[in-house]
């Protein structure tokens, strides 16, 4: 079986972790066929660190996005890695990943994520489990099994293509695998000792600190459609997280935001629908139990060989 893999790298203003990123692909016991990493306006020392490391890399290309103001999560983002997608044929490939450029990864990362793609068919998207340095020990930063990180995300192609890509919305890393999972696909976030990583900066801290971060994570809620049951038990459940009162005091406020503003949501009615009926079945029956009998429901609607005309069209 083919393991051909394209990297596509969005980054903007990172030299202060880029380079263990860049290392740690270079080190991967099984290398990717193609990296594109997309400059998107940086204005540090980035543009030189890639540009150096694609001279010596030959699977190595950069892309340079025109300058803009500032960073903006979400839907930058996804625009910057559709422009690295554009740039290639996915048709090269069994497999395309988003990949930040501020992870230190194992040696074996790409090649267990491959492993877990060829014994299920299924599985549409895969990732290993982000950890952030605490006291000198690497501790699990939070997640859900069902969900693929945001900051690696390994996707079948033909999966990728079912789902119609990213939207580029808050959120979007989350709205991609309830898609998937719609369509009968599976999304696993392994807890794979060999496939833990190093986080080199807290999820959600890269724009102006980590409450912002937590305000935009309740702001995207709103925005994806979550249920407002199911919302209010994940503020209890995140208000175990450091800091823990000011920390679910602000998701909580960028929820109510949203709503008091009447923010137009992101997704469609059917999205929500069926978005909130697998929330409210993970509230009601746990979330391993609603996972496994969602998968059963949706079988049927598995169709591994669906290829919209566009990767990202929507």
């Amino acid at each position: 079986m083919s393991r051909r893999y394209v990297i596509i790298s969005p980054c903007r203003d990172e030299e202060d972790y880029l380079r263990r990123t860049l290392e740690s692909v270079a080190a991967q016991s099984e290398p990717p066929a193609c990296w594109v990493i997309v400059d998107d306006g940086s204005t540090d020392r980035t543009p030189q660190i890639i540009e150096e490391f694609a001279e010596t890399h030959s699977y190595a290309r950069v892309l340079t996005l025109p300058p803009r103001r500032e960073r903006v999560l979400g839907p930058a983002v996804v625009h910057a890695f559709d422009a690295g997608v554009a740039t290639i044929d996915l048709d090269d490939f069994d497999y395309v990943v988003k990949l930040d450029m501020d992870l230190d990864l194992p040696s074996g990362y790409f090649a267990g994520l491959m492993d877990a793609m060829e014994a299920d068919p299924r599985l549409a998207s895969v990732s290993g489990t982000p950890c952030v340095r605490s006291g000198g020990e690497l501790v699990p930063e939070r997640g859900s099994g069902e969900i693929t990180v945001g900051m690696s995300k390994f996707y079948r192609v033909a999966a990728f293509r079912d789902i119609g890509g990213f939207v580029p919305v808050l959120m979007w890393d989350g709205i991609d695998c309830h898609a998937a999972r719609v369509k009968g696909w599976r999304a696993r976030a392994l807890d794979d000792e060999a496939l833990r990583f190093e986080h080199l900066r807290p999820m959600g801290s890269s724009d102006r600190g980590l409450l912002r971060g937590k305000r935009r994570h309740g702001r995207g809620q709103y925005l994806m459609g979550a249920h407002p049951v199911f919302f209010a038990a994940s503020v209890l459940a995140r208000a175990a997280d450091e800091p823990r009162v000011l920390g679910a005091a602000n998701i909580a406020a960028g929820y109510l935001g949203a709503l008091l503003r009447r923010e137009p949501r992101s997704q469609g009615a059917e999205f929500r629908r069926q978005l909130r009926r697998f929330q409210l079945e993970s509230l009601a029956l746990g979330k391993a139990s609603a996972v496994a009998r969602w998968e059963d429901r949706q079988s049927a609607s598995w169709h591994p060989d669906a290829r919209p005309a566009r990767a990202n069209a929507r």
